[in-house]
């Protein structure tokens, strides 16, 4: 029995999407008893194929906040319209203190982005691009702002309709 176990041990499905845990922090909240102790858990998911979704979740352990942020991230999943490993046109993005700067490369560039920006990219599928995250270092807001400017995309717009303040 042991010898056919081991004969299916490395035929596992692959998920239907990669994920990559962003930030993971102990949150406390202090009650008469004393302080309470729960974990938030910040998750970006792709299949590296136009799909990626950004998710919070919070729990009384790990395993649960990080469930509960796929189970979120799963709810906001965009798709991002990929046109030769790229994305169509650069795109100024602005979400509260987060300032998101996205511009189309040539191909064989890679992603240069950093932190945040980078997993978003990277999980959508895009290959080669150039960005620059300026304002707050929160992962958080820099990852929902990445979102939303990719969501912002589009192939049919002309350029001065697609600036954004």
């Amino acid at each position: 029995m042991a010898k056919n176990e081991r004969k299916f041990r490395g035929k596992r499905e692959k998920p239907e999407y990669e994920q990559k845990l962003l930030d993971l922090a102990r949150v406390t909240r202090v009650v008469k008893g004393g302080r309470r102790f729960r974990f938030r858990a910040t998750l970006v998911i792709g299949n590296r194929k136009g799909k990626v979704g950004v998710g919070v979740g919070k729990g009384s352990d790990v395993t649960d906040a990080i469930g509960k942020a796929f189970a979120d991230a799963k709810k906001n999943l965009i798709t991002v319209p990929i046109k030769n490993n790229t994305i169509a046109h650069e795109i100024h993005y602005k979400k509260g203190s987060a300032k998101i700067i996205l511009k189309p490369a040539k191909e064989g560039r890679s992603i240069v982005a950093g932190g945040a920006v980078r997993a978003v990219v990277d999980f959508a599928g895009i290959k080669d691009i150039v960005s620059k995250s300026l304002g707050t270092a929160n992962k958080l807001n820099v990852a929902r702002a990445t979102v939303e400017a990719l969501q912002m995309l589009n192939f049919s717009k002309t350029r001065k309709e697609r600036i954004v303040k």
